[in-house]
């Protein structure tokens, strides 16, 4: 029986399309005729190859060069969690812009065998010399830097002071310790030989590297990489990293102190002394991955686990799915104005209460029970108006205490056996600090710009925080990372999913989630779908360019959203279950490929 808010929001969205002149094709047609929906990132690339059904194994990457590493080690005999690590080295190799071992992440595990998820947390961390106000002058203005003679805007973006402790080459150690089977050695290999041999440019990183050049041109050893002789590699010139090959064989044969120790860390202080960074020997040594409970929840009988904080991701990815429950969201067709106005307005609430309330749980009390309730919720639904957008200026953040009881890279893998592994990685922004460590090949984090530098202040995300985010020594920066799990009723995986984008990492994994069980969409579909983003601050309804009719756009604009064209919203990697064995999809929006692996009997 349909609820009286779904009928109240019917006959309102009858009037304003009334008004418009609008009317609605069914889903599928709406599908088929929607050509950004089936147009690959790289010319001349098909469709079809962003998606892969196998038996035995399967896994989904932002390169097909990392998910040909992932399923070499399946072929090996190794585990989902050796080709996930396998994955992860790769993606550090050819996506320099966007993770590499010189930044961190975030990892769920999932052991059928065991029934038990387990979370990595390997998020960089503020070295010991970091404090409150580090990036800003007295007058409150935002500090630069000046390296060689050369002004360098922006110290918590761009250059040494921007770097946060690296957590990754920790964190993937540690889960190839604790659960691989194959060698370590044996694991990098992949990783090891393109980084020695190189790979091609495409054009989404020589795009990048225009983009992020006049920083990158600042630091001699991030030049002759990727500006040799002051002109930026180009689409389908070779990317050679020999340093970088070198320190993977150092950590290839010493574990975590082939980077924390030894020759690898000496290079990266004296990069830090060269350029005035904080980070120190005892930072690196004293780094620890970190064991944390997943955040829970439960949507329409299915039960979601994703990344606590200090990641926002899985807390507001519940809370919103806890809103939507008050609605029948389902039967709104897909990238209709009401699906669109009711997802916003989710989306609003929850990204008012990330600026007050989440930080890292060690050094600040986070609601995450309040946060994650449903009655919570429920009270924050009730406060959707209906009839119009509500001003972002009139959203404050909620009181969750009250229901509280006594930039990135995203892969997904799953095995014969079920187990099964998501990860988001990241640097922060594109190319992080722009710092290569001399003689390392190793593109340095700009993680700290993730703190709240001053509270009220936006990050380069446009996002806003308080002091729970506030700069500290040792303290881990908050992230939008989300890496999910999805399971049935019976407690059986049906998804893996995540997806790099800054903020837009939420709301890309959210509306994939609700493809899928709200709009019953395959899992391609519900990949390639066109996406929304309202982070709350600035007040901007985000849109991908070219996705809405005039009439759509004009239906929205009449209910009081101010929208704004974005390029692209996330960049998903999901596998899940399917009949008889497994499917994966990479998002079209960029370069992945999934790859199946199938047993020769």
């Amino acid at each position: 029986m349909m609820a009286c808010g779904d009928l109240i929001v019917r006959s309102i969205f009858s009037l304003v399309v009334l008004l418009v002149g609008l009317s609605y094709s069914p889903l599928a047609t709406a599908w088929t005729q929607n050509p950004r929906l089936y147009k690959p990132a790289e010319p001349g690339r098909s469709f079809s190859s962003y998606q892969s059904i196998a038996e035995h194994g399967m896994v989904a990457t932002a390169h097909p060069l990392a998910s040909q590493a992932a399923i070499e080690m399946l072929k090996k005999g190794g585990n989902a969690f050796d080709a996930a690590v396998a994955a992860s080295f790769v993606i550090s190799v050819v996506r320099p812009q966007s993770t590499g071992i010189g930044g961190g992440g975030f990892l769920l595990t999932w052991e059928p065998k065991t029934k038990k998820t387990e979370v990595f947390d390997f998020r960089e961390r503020a070295p010991a010399l970091a404090t409150r106000d580090m990036y800003l002058h007295k007058d409150g203005s935002e500090r630069g830097q000046v390296f060689d003679g050369k002004v360098v805007p922006n110290a918590s973006l761009n250059g040494h002071l921007s770097v946060g402790i690296p957590g990754l080459v920790a964190g993937l150690v540690d889960v190839h310790g604790k659960k691989g089977k194959l060698k370590l050695q044996t694991v990098l290999q992949p990783a090891i030989d393109i980084a020695e041999n190189g790979f091609p440019i495409y054009a989404g990183l020589a795009e990048d590297i225009l983009d992020r050049k006049d920083i990158l041109n600042v630091f001699p050893s991030s030049q002759k990489i990727f500006l040799p002789n002051g002109i930026p590699l180009k689409t389908g010139d070779k990317l050679v990293q020999k340093d970088l090959a070198w320190t993977l064989k150092q950590i290839a044969s010493k574990g975590r102190d082939g980077f924390y120790r030894g020759a690898v860390a000496e290079r990266i202080l004296a990069e830090m002394k060269k350029g005035g960074g904080i980070l120190t020997a005892k930072d690196l040594e004293d780094y620890k991955v970190k064991f944390r409970e997943p955040v829970t929840g439960t949507y329409r009988n299915f039960k979601i686990v994703s990344m606590p904080p200090p990641s926002s991701g899985g807390v507001h990815i519940v809370q919103m799915l806890n809103m939507l429950e008050n609605t029948e969201y389902g039967t709104y067709p897909h990238g209709s104005p009401e699906s669109i106005h009711i997802l916003s307005e989710v989306m609003r609430r929850a990204f008012a209460d990330r600026a007050e309330y989440l930080g890292d749980p060690d050094f600040v009390q986070v609601p995450v029970k309040g946060l994650t309730s449903k009655e919570y919720a429920k009270k924050l639904f009730s406060t959707i108006d209906l009839k119009k957008a509500t001003p972002s200026s009139a959203v404050k953040p909620g009181n969750p205490q009250a229901y509280e009881s006594p930039s990135t890279t995203h892969l997904s893998v799953i095995d014969s056996e079920g187990n099964s592994v998501s990860s988001t990685q990241t640097i922060n922004y594109t190319f992080g600090s722009c710092v290569v460590a001399e003689g390392t090949g190793i593109v340095l984090n700009d993680e700290m710009d993730d703190f709240s530098k001053k509270p009220g202040t936006a990050n380069v995300f446009g996002l806003v925080g308080s002091d729970a985010n506030a700069v500290a020594a040792g303290k881990t920066m908050l992230s939008s990372m989300s890496p999910t799990l999805v399971f049935d009723k019976d407690d059986k995986l049906l998804l893996a999913v995540g997806s790099p984008g800054g903020p837009r990492i939420i709301s890309a994994t959210l509306q994939t989630i609700i493809n899928v069980i709200d709009h019953k969409m395959p899992l391609d579909m519900a990949v390639h779908a066109t996406r929304i983003h309202h982070q709350w601050n600035p007040d901007i309804l985000r849109v991908e360019a070219d996705t809405l009719s005039a009439e759509t756009a004009k239906a929205l604009e009449l209910l009081g959203h101010k929208l704004d064209a974005s390029n692209t919203i996330g960049d998903v990697q999901a596998v899940g279950t399917t009949q008889g064995g497994f499917i994966g999809v990479s998002d079209t929006r960029s370069e992945g490929q999934p790859l199946g692996f199938r047993l020769i009997k």
